[in-house]
C-alpha cells in the first residue's frame, strides 16, 4: 500500500468514526497526537501520480532537444502575429477569428463600461441585482440568434457543464458526438445521467439508438457542436432536428467555435444551413472565440433562461460577468453584424490554407476550411517535435496531442483568423510541409535507446 493510499484509508477511517459519534450524540475521539515539537505539514501533491507522468514527458522533451510548446508567454496583443521570446511570429493559436480584438469600438466600450461600473459585478446577479450591461448583451445575442432570450455566464467551460447539469438528472439520457469538447462530457457525467457516445456526425446511429431505448427514460438531451474544435467540420444540422423532434428529444448545439465563423454574418450553423433557430432547444457560446471577451452563454426560448437563471448553480452562485467584458461582447456581436466583410475573409482564409494544405499532400482530416484546420502527424512526440520546429521557423501553432485526440490522431492545430493575410498562410503551408517531410521516417527515439 502506498501512502496515499494509507492517508486516504486513515482519512476515511476518521470520517467514519465521526459520523458514528454523531449518530450517538457524542463527540468524535481526538485525532492521535502527533509527535512533541512536531509541525504540522500540508500533503505534498507532488507525490501524485501524474506529476510522474509529467516528469516524463519532460525528461522526453529534453532529450528531444525541446522545450514545452505550452504556456509560452505572449509579450504583445495577440492576433494574426504575436511576439514570444523576442521574436515576432504568425500566430495560428488565437481565437480573435474575425479580428475584433483589436476593433476600435470594442476596445473603447470596454474602457467607458470600467469607468463607469468598475471592474467586478461583486456578487451574483440573483442577490447583488441585474446590471444594464448585462441585459444589453443578452438581448444583443438573443437577437443575433433569432430567438427569444439570452442568459451570459462567467465561464464558458462552466456555461455547459452548469446548464447541463440543471437540465438532465439520473432518469434521463445524454447522447453526444464522440468528438464532443470536454465541457459537455464533463457537464454530461456530474448529471448522473445515463451517457452514450456516437460516431461523429452519425445521425442515423442516433436515430436507431432512440428507436430502440427512448421509452427509458424521461427526458433525452443530443449534443452536438456547430464546428468542432479539433477537426473543422460540422454535422447536418436538418437531420439531427428532425430525428430528436421525431424522438421527443432535446437539441443542444455548441457553438463555441461556429458564432461568428459560420454563415453570411457570422451567426453560425442554423444561418450556414437554412434552419430555423426556434427549432432547437439550446444554442450555447462562448464569449472568449469571436467576441473578444471572457464567459459562456445560452440562448433560446423564455422559458428556457428563466429556468436557467434561477436553477443553474454556475449561474445562481456565481458572480456576473463584469462590465468590461460584458460591454466589450455587446460591442463586438454590434460590430461582427456590421461588417459581414470579416466573415468572408476568414472563409475565404480558411478555404485557402486547407486547399493549399491539401495540394502539398498534408492530412487536413475532415476540415471544412472555415476557421479551424487541423494537420494530422501521426504519434504524439511527432507531433510535438514538428511544432518545435515550426516555432523556431517563426510560426506559432500549437501541437494537440493524446489523451485529447486519439494517439495516432495526434495533430498541429491551425486557428485561422480574418487578419492573417495570403503571404502568411502560404508560408504556413509551405513551412508545415517541409517540416512533415522531413520526419517522414524518422525515428525519434534512437538517441535514447543508444
Amino acid at each position: 500500500m502506498t501512502a496515499i493510499d494509507k492517508d486516504r484509508h486513515a482519512l476515511v477511517d476518521r470520517l467514519r468514526k465521526v459520523r458514528e459519534a454523531r449518530a450517538r450524540g457524542g463527540r468524535p475521539a481526538p485525532a492521535p497526537a502527533r509527535a512533541a515539537g512536531a509541525a504540522p505539514k500540508a500533503f505534498d501533491f507532488s507525490t501524485l501520480p501524474i506529476f510522474e507522468q509529467m516528469r516524463f514527458q519532460e525528461a522526453v522533451g529534453r532529450s528531444l532537444g525541446i522545450g514545452t510548446p505550452f504556456f509560452r508567454q505572449i509579450d504583445s496583443r495577440e492576433g494574426a502575429r504575436c511576439v514570444i521570446d523576442g521574436e515576432e511570429r504568425i500566430n495560428f493559436a488565437s481565437y480573435d477569428y474575425i479580428g475584433l480584438g483589436s476593433h476600435p469600438e470594442v476596445r473603447r466600450a470596454a474602457v467607458a463600461a470600467a469607468e463607469e461600473w468598475g471592474v467586478s459585478a461583486n456578487a451574483s446577479r440573483l442577490v447583488g441585482g441585474e446590471r444594464p450591461y448585462h441585459g444589453a448583451l443578452e438581448r444583443a445575442l438573443a437577437s443575433a440568434y433569432g430567438v427569444d432570450a439570452a442568459v451570459a455566464m462567467v465561464s464558458g467551460h462552466a456555461t455547459n457543464v452548469t446548464t447541463i447539469g440543471a437540465m438532465i438528472g439520473p432518469k434521463d439520457l445524454i447522447l453526444m458526438d464522440q468528438l464532443i469538447h470536454n465541457s459537455i462530457s464533463e457537464g454530461a457525467r456530474l448529471s448522473g445521467a445515463a451517457r452514450l457516445t456516437f460516431p461523429h456526425n452519425d445521425f442515423d446511429w442516433v436515430d436507431e439508438t432512440l428507436a430502440r431505448v427512448r421509452d427509458r427514460y424521461e427526458r433525452v438531451l443530443i449534443v452536438v457542436e456547430g464546428l468542432y474544435s479539433m477537426d473543422g467540420d460540422f454535422p447536418d444540422l436538418p437531420r439531427f432536428v428532425e430525428i430528436k423532434a421525431r424522438h421527443g428529444a432535446w437539441l443542444m448545439v455548441d457553438e463555441a467555435h461556429a458564432f461568428g465563423v459560420l454563415g453570411a454574418t457570422g451567426r453560425g450553423l442554423a444561418e450556414l444551413q437554412g434552419v430555423d433557430p426556434r427549432s432547437v432547444e439550446i444554442w450555447m457560446g462562448t464569449l472568449s472565440k469571436t467576441l473578444a471577451a471572457c464567459g459562456g452563454y445560452v440562448c433560446g426560448s423564455e422559458a428556457l433562461i428563466a429556468y436557467l437563471k434561477h436553477k443553474a448553480p454556475g449561474f445562481v452562485f456565481s458572480v456576473g460577468l463584469a462590465a468590461p467584458v460584458a460591454a466589450a461582447a455587446e460591442a463586438a456581436v454590434r460590430a461582427m453584424l456590421a461588417e459581414p466583410e470579416r466573415v468572408a475573409r476568414l472563409r475565404a482564409n480558411g478555404l485557402r490554407f486547407r486547399e493549399r494544405a491539401a495540394a502539398a499532400g498534408l492530412d487536413v482530416g475532415l476540415s471544412e476550411g472555415y476557421a479551424v484546420t487541423p494537420v494530422i502527424i501521426g504519434d504524439s512526440p511527432r507531433a510535438v517535435v514538428a511544432a518545435d520546429m515550426l516555432f523556431k521557423r517563426g510560426i506559432n501553432a500549437l501541437p494537440i496531442i493524446f489523451p485529447a485526440v486519439p494517439e495516432q490522431q495526434a495533430r498541429i492545430r491551425f486557428f485561422l483568423t480574418s487578419d492573417h493575410d495570403e503571404a502568411e498562410i502560404d508560408r504556413a503551408v509551405d513551412e508545415t510541409a517541409e517540416v512533415v517531410k522531413s520526419l517522414e521516417g524518422v525515428d525519434l527515439f534512437a538517441s535514447l535507446r543508444d
